[in-house]
């Protein structure tokens, strides 16, 4: 198998696993007890939070731990929101991720507005837009670091500033940046930060949302005092530790890990490109996540492609793998370019360290082979 979809998920690295085995096999105390076996594991979940705070550049106590990105993308709306309850209006972008749209939307079904920012060819919204978008009713802006099809970078210490300005509560989904591109929460005013494990080699079903105590208004989960009484219920403590590895490797590596995938990632890229008469880049060719790559191929089927692909050994998408089982078009590519036909015949690749160079020739012979043999 040659994968290039590490923007889906990634695989748990071998560090990351060595060190939630314990949490999984002697380890297994409740770390809410009030003895020794049970209560000791509170100081590896502390450790956990200093990792990650390491790496996203926050005060350890900011970090609350959650069961995935998108719970703690609903949580930081829902605390917003309950922090301005005489705010019904939200700003977003047209390309977010589906755990904030589908989110917006189901707001706007209770009475709330939502201003959807558009993005131009090269995926970006206008800072302008935003300004004129914000009014007295804005309760919350929400606007994702990095793309999760296109990689595609957004300015958010300029959002950030913004919102700042405007005394609006800011949220940033940053499930796609870290172990890609440096994160410093201590430069910019963010309010409510998102993160996930499996992005960053980590286990699944583990994410944390970076906020501080006065914008996390009242509990998400009614129950114990589990992280800080604002989440209750027994913590995932294996896979908090494996987080917090995760984080760490991703901080240690960032350079190396980054400046590898960019290579493979060109690699494949310039090949496509030069090679496959037709095809075109979708998003920004500068300012874009290392690893990551969206072209488009005349006369194909996105999802076809990517089907045939699988047969062949290699694992892309079309898309989010949120809404992998969705028949609509890539929401993304469609806001960039306004058509319905190049949203339907694009591709997402993105390459990690892991990769090698032999793969992505044979991945890029195979995306010909594939090509050759599907209907035009």
């Amino acid at each position: 198998m040659i994968y290039l979809d590490h923007n889906a998920t990634t695989p748990i690295a071998q560090e990351v696993l060595e060190a939630m085995m314990p949490f999984l096999t002697n380890e297994w105390g409740n770390p809410s007890s009030a003895y020794r076996f049970g209560s000791k594991l509170k100081l590896a979940m502390d450790n956990a939070r200093d990792q990650i705070s390491g790496l996203a550049g926050c005060a350890p106590g900011d970090v609350f731990f959650t069961s995935c990105a998108t719970e703690s993308n609903n949580a930081a709306l829902r605390a917003a929101l309950a922090l301005n309850p005489g705010k019904r209006h939200i700003v977003t972008s047209q390309i977010e991720h589906s755990s904030v749209l589908n989110f917006c939307k189901e707001l706007e079904n209770t009475g709330f507005s939502v201003t959807y920012l558009p993005v131009d060819q090269q995926g970006m919204i206008s800072t302008s837009d935003l300004k004129g978008a914000i009014s007295d009713q804005t309760a919350v802006v929400s606007i994702m670091w990095a793309n999760n099809e296109t990689g595609v970078l957004f300015p958010i210490e300029e959002i950030a500033a913004i919102c700042s300005e405007f005394r609006v509560l800011f949220h940033c989904d940053a499930v796609q940046a870290p172990g890609k591109i440096p994160i410093d929460l201590s430069a910019c005013a963010i309010d409510y930060v998102t993160l996930s494990a499996h992005k960053i080699f980590g286990p699944k079903a583990c994410g944390a949302l970076i906020s501080g105590k006065q914008h996390l208004p009242k509990p998400l989960l009614f129950g114990g005092h589990q992280e800080g009484g604002w989440r209750g219920g027994t913590e995932n403590v294996a896979g908090i530790v494996g987080f917090g590895k995760a984080a760490e490797l991703a901080a240690k590596n960032l350079s190396s890990w980054s400046i590898r995938s960019q290579q493979l990632r060109n690699q494949l890229e310039t090949r496509i490109l030069a090679e496959i008469s037709g095809t075109w880049l979708n998003g920004s060719m500068e300012r874009r996540l290392p690893n990551t790559s969206n072209i488009g191929f005349p006369t194909l089927n996105s999802d076809a492609l990517v089907g045939l692909l699988d047969t062949l050994g290699v694992c892309v998408s079309s898309g989010s793998a949120c809404l992998s089982n969705s028949i609509s078009p890539s929401h993304v590519v469609f806001s960039m370019t306004g058509s319905h036909e190049k949203a339907t015949k694009s591709i997402r690749f993105s390459t990690s360290h892991l990769n090698t160079n032999l793969e992505i020739d044979q991945a890029v012979e195979a995306v010909k082979q594939a090509i050759a043999t599907l209907p035009s």
